[in-house]
């Protein structure tokens, strides 16, 4: 195929140089003469966290004995690459091996040509970062950037109050397959038909196997998960057919251990034998009641930790993960909950405000946040503290056409302030980690969400110091003009040379 000269952007004419050369290994050039800029951001990203504070209070959860942990500046480091650059495990550990800054971030005071860590001890890095000390360090960052203000004035009337404090809730997707009763009840079938094989794998031609039918439950399934549409008659049909397998196949489970053993199992598989006897039991109720919910429903045999989350959002009715609530003080976000379990986060913000409190030192002036919040009870205790909540207020507006539009304005002004909440969710979301939990753990998913607000905030603090610089290098330039006492030019100056 030929192509035109003329670009489809300007219509200008271009030509292309063949420049193609063929470099040696041995031959590429490393710009930085083993030398690490000081204006990279991993390099200003590690002088804005107190390592030496966090080290203090990471040792406490350690005792005398036993094999040395690896210091805190590699493992909380390490987790910080891992949430910034939206990694993998894996992909973490061959960045840090193979990037000299990312080394320097975490420690290193020499380049080294090899992994810090196995992937696999991840695992165990998250779990000595749960969300009451990753919220801790947080705290340890900001207080450690940010100076706070000194407030003698404990009164806590209206005139004392001061700043804004903005709340809100979302939802973190674990990294699950969306649940149906089939799809559940097909995946438990499966597990306990693997259970049989393992138990009885070692009486081989002892005993004989018990019979599990998994080529008939196997066609049946695949014949009805083509389907676009289930009726009613034909999904409950199925699903009696599947309670049944599962059904058969535990009761051969315990006629199993009068000569084989469950130590025989993975830990794994262990705890797939208890999930699966609890979804049996959740199934078998709902298909009795002909309803779809039940208390503490299991949506997943690998994550049995994950509820159903009712969010009512345009893109999706119910969300399956974590729910947080975070508050946004002065910019930053707090992570003041997070939990698998469904609440009405509008029952945690008298202590959100109480936090902002403690913190400040003061109550605020106003607090931002959606009308799930504002219920008699929150509103009453807003009105004890001097605290505005946003929003219009209950019942019936005013006759008054001068005041209703003062309080539509007012409304309108709130709901704009209420708007950064929204963006850090967003970034969050769309940039870092917490538009889908790969982890399978319920400690291990809420320490990277925990992480995940910190990064937020220490993408704020860096993106502060980059202005800083910038502004620096300006005045520095105009200083040097200014010293020569040469005319600035009518070009644009050229700071960054």
């Amino acid at each position: 195929m030929l192509y035109s000269l003329k670009t489809f952007a300007d219509g200008e004419s271009r030509m292309y140089k063949e420049q193609y050369n063929d470099l040696e290994f041995v031959d590429f050039y490393v710009p930085f003469s083993g030398k690490l800029r000081s204006d990279n951001r991993w390099v200003i990203l590690s002088n804005l966290i107190p390592w030496e504070k966090i080290e203090k209070q990471y040792a406490k959860n350690f005792s005398k004995l036993g094999n040395s942990a690896l210091p805190v500046r590699v493992a909380l480091g390490a987790l910080i690459i891992k949430v910034r650059l939206s990694l993998t495990d894996e992909e973490a550990v061959e960045q840090i091996r193979e990037n000299p800054y990312l080394q320097y971030f975490i420690g290193y005071s020499e380049f080294m040509d090899k992994a810090p860590f196995d992937p696999s001890v991840f695992v165990d890095i998250r779990t000595r970062f749960p969300e009451d000390i990753a919220g801790n360090i947080n705290e340890l960052i900001i207080a450690h950037n940010v100076k706070r203000e000194d407030n003698n004035d404990n009164d806590d009337s209206a005139g004392s109050n001061k700043g804004k404090l903005i709340v809100d809730a979302t939802c973190a997707p674990a990294d699950i397959s969306f649940p149906t009763d089939i799809k559940l009840l097909n995946s438990a079938r499966e597990k306990t038909e693997n259970i049989i094989d393992t138990l009885h794998y070692p009486f081989v031609g002892i005993e004989e196997k018990p019979r599990s039918y998994r080529k008939v439950a196997a066609q049946r399934y695949n014949s009805i998960k083509k389907r676009k549409r289930w009726p009613e008659p034909i999904r409950r049909k199925f699903i009696r057919h599947q309670l049944n397998c599962v059904e058969r196949n535990l009761g051969s489970i315990d006629k199993m251990l009068q000569y084989s053993d469950l130590s025989l199992l993975t830990k794994y598989q262990y705890k797939n034998l208890l999930v699966i006897q609890t979804v049996l039991e959740q199934q078998k109720e709902m298909y009795k009641k002909r309803q779809h919910k039940v208390s503490d429903r299991i949506v997943s045999i690998s994550q049995p930790h994950v509820r159903p989350i009712k969010r009512g959002k345009a893109k999706a009715q119910t969300e399956f993960g974590a729910k947080l609530s975070i508050a946004l003080i002065d910019g930053f976000a707090y992570l003041d909950r997070v939990s698998f379990d469904s609440y009405n986060e509008a029952g945690d913000l008298t202590e959100q405000i109480e936090e902002y409190k403690r913190k400040k030192g003061y109550y605020p002036e106003s607090v931002h946040a959606d009308k799930i919040y504002r219920n008699r009870e929150n509103l009453k205790y807003c009105k004890s503290k001097g605290i505005r909540l946003s929003g219009p207020p209950l019942g019936r507006p005013p006759k008054d056409k001068q005041k209703n539009e003062e309080l539509r304005k007012q409304a309108y002004e709130d709901e704009c302030s209420r708007v950064p909440v929204e963006g850090k969710f967003g970034q969050a979301k769309r940039r870092f980690i917490l538009g889908l939990i790969m982890t399978k753990l319920d400690v291990t998913s809420k320490s990277m969400i925990a992480v995940c607000i910190m990064v937020l905030n220490l993408e704020k603090l860096l993106k502060e110091a980059f202005f800083v610089q910038f502004l620096l290098r300006i005045i520095s330039g105009l200083n040097e003009i200014f010293r020569k006492g040469t005319r600035v030019p009518d070009r644009k100056l050229k700071v960054f040379g």
